[in-house]
């Protein structure tokens, strides 16, 4: 243990004199209002948008794969939620013991890295169904299988060895969990947290952004050469797509990041942070947090502009009414959502010199 754990006399004698949960007063009540009100999005949109994809598994594709396994990512860390909601409403104390407060931290952290691998899959995903749709070696279900195995296996190597470290703290007032004072004692913690914001934000960040831009590029390309595709509006809701997941990708998960990496940089620099230093950064944690996971809610607004049968299942839900009996209604979605869901649009992208046209599939 000594070679993972290092003395640390200074920060901790400048914590237990530096209130860093000053602000609880305000987040022990903003911050369950915000993430109660996360969780019910979340299991309602998370949980239609799987019961859509079990519906439609026939149709399975490598979308498909990569959509699912956001989902369950999703639904799994919601499951750490209540817990989380009472923590923060109790001023940051955490009653429910060393066990649970792994748990959710587990949960956390595993939702994190994996829906940034697997919005990563599926921005790689479509950057070759749309500007190399010949190359279906990589789409394959069997390609897909092997990837979202690959990527789990990478998640929970990366996960897993938390459950070694202690991640509550007991302190004067109160008992905390999962909060960054508690992971203080860890040796080089400002070189591992650096590396992993390179690795788990950094990188899959540029990868979305380079992907997406070519398939946008493309998009535009193809509407030149082919003016019925522009006024069909095919191309510019998929544009419109694109923008939103990049947009969803950049507000959820960039604040969090920049905050950890100046933090880290200036703890690098400076050594010892002033308490107001400590504090700013502990409240500002708090609310970026929120925010990255904000993205395990936003997930199903991207599945709903996205897919019509995911649409059309919500919509005939609301729509439900006396005039409809249950079974014909639930009858109606079923048939639309397999008509629908995993629909493959084929736009032409140009002409060939015999006259045939070269189409390229589109499943957004």
């Amino acid at each position: 243990m000594g070679t993972i754990f290092k003395s640390s006399t200074t920060n901790q004698t400048q914590n237990e004199t530096c209130d860093l949960y000053e602000h609880k007063d305000s987040a022990s009540i903003l911050l369950p209002i915000f993430y109660s009100v996360l969780f019910i999005i979340a299991v309602l949109g998370n949980g239609l948008a799987l019961i859509v994809i079990v519906k439609n598994r026939k149709k399975i594709n490598s979308t498909t794969i990569y959509s699912t396994n956001l989902v369950v990512s999703d639904l799994l860390f919601t499951t750490a939620l209540p817990a989380r909601i009472v923590y923060y409403a109790l001023g940051f104390h955490w009653p429910l013991g060393e066990v649970l407060c792994k748990i959710t931290a587990l949960f956390f952290y595993i939702n994190i890295y994996a829906a940034v691998n697997f919005m990563t899959c599926l921005s790689i995903d479509r950057f070759v169904a749309v500007v190399h749709p010949l190359k279906t070696k990589f789409r394959k279900v069997k390609s897909a299988t092997y990837i979202f195995c690959f990527v789990w296996l990478l998640v929970f190597a990366q996960t897993l060895p938390l459950l070694t470290l202690p991640m509550s703290h007991k302190e004067e007032k109160r008992v905390t969990c999962m909060e960054y004072p508690n992971f203080e004692k860890i040796e080089q913690l400002p070189l591992m947290l650096l590396g992993a914001c390179l690795l788990g934000y950094v990188v899959p960040l540029g990868i979305t952004i380079i992907c997406y831009s070519k398939i946008s590029y493309k998009l535009c390309q193809t509407a030149k050469q082919n003016p019925l595709a522009e006024k069909s509006g095919t191309n510019k809701k998929a544009i419109n797509i694109i923008i939103f997941i990049i947009v969803v990708f950049v507000i959820c998960l960039t604040p969090y990041h920049l905050a950890i990496i100046i933090y880290m940089i200036k703890k690098l620099v400076q050594g010892n942070i002033p308490c107001s230093h400590q504090k700013i950064f502990q409240k500002t944690l708090h609310y970026t947090v929120f925010l990255m996971n904000l993205n395990c809610c936003m997930d199903p607004f991207i599945y709903f502009f996205a897919c019509r049968g995911y649409k059309r299942t919500i919509m005939k839900i609301l729509r439900r009414q006396g005039s409809i009996s249950e079974s014909s209604a639930a009858r109606t979605v079923a048939d639309e959502s397999s008509r629908d869901v995993g629909d493959t649009k084929l736009i032409p992208l140009s002409t060939s010199s015999n006259g045939k046209r070269l189409t390229q599939a589109l499943s957004l």
